[in-house]
């Protein structure tokens, strides 16, 4: 969205363009809480693990001031759009999408920039799970004399941080399962080849989705057949961090993986000391699990999230994903369906391990959406109760 209002708060085209949206909206309090969810989601890097926040300063009408979080240690939305308004805040009221927070930490608390800004009413969608701050910053600014209304488009803001709800409700990231599959549902050839199931237009697509995540995750497997980059290749946004499932230590120092500088290998008691030593001299993190077998998802997605890892794309293989589903671990599915057949049972499926037995346990999609970009679907949905969006 293109927040010309922001930028020039004193063009008198504000007031026009926020009563057209006004007319369509039943009350000119959700009408400006649209705006600063809009602007919560509207920066171009990832705020995690800090959840997406918007805060918009509204007086007589009128946009004054408007903010967003960009990531840790940068400016909180309600200080930007503070900081923003000036002496125009005074009397004014405050739209932010998230309880204003009350504890120091990277930054100093909201709650006490709002009160020495002289805003009069603050209106907040959510209250915030973090418990440093869950119903404090709200009970603050009353007892310094603002007025607070709790709950404006409460499930607007919770699907636009689903991702940091279920990090603080749970202590795991948010996982996306992406796949790119044939009709028959395979992944590659009986030979293995997969360059490239999907066009060009579908892997633009996918490479999108990943830049909406923290992390990739991919077997070894896939390293080893394809070697793949894995990166966003988005001009100003970072590359996510490349986890590979490892449990041996098989990866190539030389890999694409290692030597983008933003990978974590993941194994188990059964890797070599000396690969390990050979991998870290070459920039990765080794992180090995005492179990003698796969590596265990659950305890690795948890050191993700104590890592401030907290968004996590899965692309495969066949085996990864299936193992991300059998532990329940999935939020939510983005499929590309190629409009081509290879057939075999000797190729590999797109979602392996034990699988369900009985219909009635398979993974269901809920309110799946279905799109084409250039020859290929894309069916997406959530699997669990965390994907809002």
């Amino acid at each position: 969205m293109n927040h010309a209002f922001c930028r020039w708060r004193d063009d008198p085209r504000v007031e026009v363009l926020a009563s057209s949206k006004m007319n369509r909206r039943p009350s000119p309090h959700a009408g400006f809480m649209r705006e600063a969810l809009d602007l919560a989601r509207s920066g171009n890097s990832l705020p995690y693990p800090n959840p997406w926040v918007g805060a918009v300063v509204v007086r007589k009408g009128k946009i004054v001031g408007c903010g967003l979080h960009r990531g840790p240690g940068e400016n909180h939305a309600e200080v930007e759009a503070l900081n923003q308004a000036g002496e125009s805040a005074r009397g004014a009221t405050l739209y932010v999408t998230l309880e204003p927070c009350c504890h120091y930490g990277r930054t100093p608390p909201c709650a006490d920039a709002i009160l020495r800004a002289g805003i009069r009413d603050v209106f907040y969608s959510l209250d915030d799970p973090n418990p440093e701050v869950f119903g404090r910053g709200g009970r603050i600014l009353r007892a310094g004399g603002v007025r607070t209304h709790r709950g404006l488009l409460e499930r607007e803001a919770s699907a636009a941080n689903e991702v940091y709800l279920k990090f603080r409700a749970t202590g795991l990231p948010f996982v996306t399962a992406k796949v790119a599959a044939t009709l028959d549902g395979k992944i590659a050839t009986r030979s293995g080849e997969s360059k490239w199931i999907t066009g060009p237009q579908a892997r633009a697509r996918a490479r999108e989705i990943r830049a909406e995540h923290q992390a990739v995750v991919v077997g070894i497997n896939t390293i080893l057949a394809d070697n793949p980059h894995l990166g966003s290749r988005m001009p100003g946004r970072p590359d996510p961090w490349r986890v590979v499932l490892d449990s041996k230590l098989r990866i190539p120092a030389t890999s694409k993986v290692i030597r983008s500088g933003r990978c974590i290998v993941a194994c188990t008691a059964r890797a070599s000391q000396a690969k390990r030593r050979n991998l870290e001299r070459m920039g990765a993190a080794v992180w090995s699990f005492s179990e003698s077998g796969k590596v265990p998802l659950g305890s690795l997605a948890r050191r993700l999230a104590e890592h401030g890892i907290i968004s996590l794309l899965v692309e495969g293989g066949g085996e990864s994903l299936g193992s991300f589903f059998d532990g329940r671990l999935v939020d939510r599915v983005h499929w590309f369906l190629s409009p081509m057949i290879v057939g075999s049972a000797e190729s590999p499926a797109a979602v392996g391990g034990e699988g369900v037995t009985l219909l009635r346990n398979a993974w269901k999609l809920r309110d799946p959406k279905i799109g084409l970009t250039g020859d290929a679907l894309i069916i997406s949905g959530g699997i669990s109760r965390w994907a809002l969006a």
